[in-house]
């Protein structure tokens, strides 16, 4: 077996996996929440604008290594083909945050109506809208590099969507919830951007100018960049762990409520990756632009909604469970989405 089978051999492995991983991160941080509280503790005191600064480092940690990929010659030539693009934002923000209103009240107010109490109803759509108005951002970047997507049309798609949450997000808000007086901290939005995206993006080209000039193309590709293979995949799961060791007791303390709430959030979730990825289909254009497109607005902008949530409404609102079970359901979600993309290869040309 060559060195280059040996390593598609242990990624297969680890990535067949990846949902093992994952249950085993979330009921880690679960436990940690409970049983050692001192440890989210201390971490919940090292935020800024309602931004966690250990979770920020390890989605930098997550996105740099795909930041180091983009080639930015190759990006300028996604406007010759904005298809892409427009499937994005028309399912992002013409369709996703209305869906999520409408599934997340019907399952709400009507099909759960005798196991959910009105005003809790109100509070967990609440929490819905907040999630389906805030697509991913920094996640995108994890979901793409699975799919073997293409990262220069995936940079183009997440900083023209950031720039489209710095306008649309709290109109919408608003919109949906009827209410005048949602406050959103602007620092927060801000921060996220530049965390989530021009910092790691930032330095991956200076990385990635700085190895080509002085090691050249060969060493870059096939001895640098193998390097971070891993690196991905560990700050994802140490996210985990970290997210859910702050949120633990209130899972624990809701069982039947989660269960609940996941299930309009998982049905938005698959019908906005089809939405987007199927139009794709239609409009002929690649895999590796089809299944980013999916991802970005099945994803969430999870920091976002759940910051959110948390300066309207307080850390126990109810509000604030809704956005924390988005999380909690959106991994497994996402990566069985991502398997579902990578056996549908051969549905896109090359």
């Amino acid at each position: 077996m060559s060195e280059k089978q040996k390593t598609e051999s242990g990624i297969g492995f680890f990535e067949k996996y990846l949902t093992v991983w994952v249950a085993l991160c979330m009921v880690a941080g679960i436990l940690i929440g409970k049983y050692l509280p001192a440890i989210p503790e201390f971490l919940g005191k090292l935020e800024y604008a309602n931004v966690s600064v250990p979770v920020a480092v390890l989605i930098w940690l997550m996105i740099y290594p795909m930041m180091m990929k983009v080639d930015f010659k190759s990006v300028h030539d996604v406007g010759r083909n904005p298809k892409g693009l427009f499937i994005t934002w028309i399912a992002n923000w013409l369709i996703k945050p209305f869906t999520m209103f409408g599934i997340a009240w019907l399952f709400f107010y009507v099909l759960f109506k005798a196991l959910i109490p009105a005003e809790l109803a109100r509070d967990y759509l609440a929490g819905a809208v907040l999630l389906g108005a805030a697509p991913c951002t920094a996640m995108v970047f994890v979901w793409s590099h699975l799919t073997k997507g293409n990262p220069a049309y995936t940079v183009v798609q997440v900083a023209t969507n950031d720039l489209i949450i710095l306008v649309a997000f709290v109109p919408i808000v608003k919109f949906l919830l009827g209410v005048s007086d949602v406050f959103v901290p602007w620092d927060t939005l801000f921060l996220s951007v530049v965390l989530f995206v021009v910092i790691p993006l930032t330095g991956g080209a200076l990385t990635r100018s700085h190895v080509l000039k002085t090691k050249g193309q060969d060493y870059f590709e096939n001895r640098f960049l193998p390097k971070f293979n891993r690196t991905t995949i560990a700050g994802l799961l140490l996210t985990l762990v970290i997210i859910f060791s702050f949120q633990g007791k209130v899972i624990l303390e809701n069982p039947l409520h989660i269960g609940l709430i996941a299930v309009p959030l998982i049905i938005q979730t698959v019908l906005i990756f089809f939405v987007a990825y199927l139009a794709a289909k239609v409009l002929q254009l690649p895999h590796n632009v089809a299944a980013p497109a999916g991802m970005i607005g099945a994803s969430n902008f999870f920091e976002l909604a759940v910051a959110v949530a948390i300066a309207l409404f307080g850390t126990t609102s109810p509000v604030a469970l809704a956005t924390i079970v988005g999380v909690l359901v959106e991994v497994p979600v996402m990566l069985a989405l991502v398997g579902f993309a990578n056996r549908t290869t051969s549905w896109f040309r090359n």
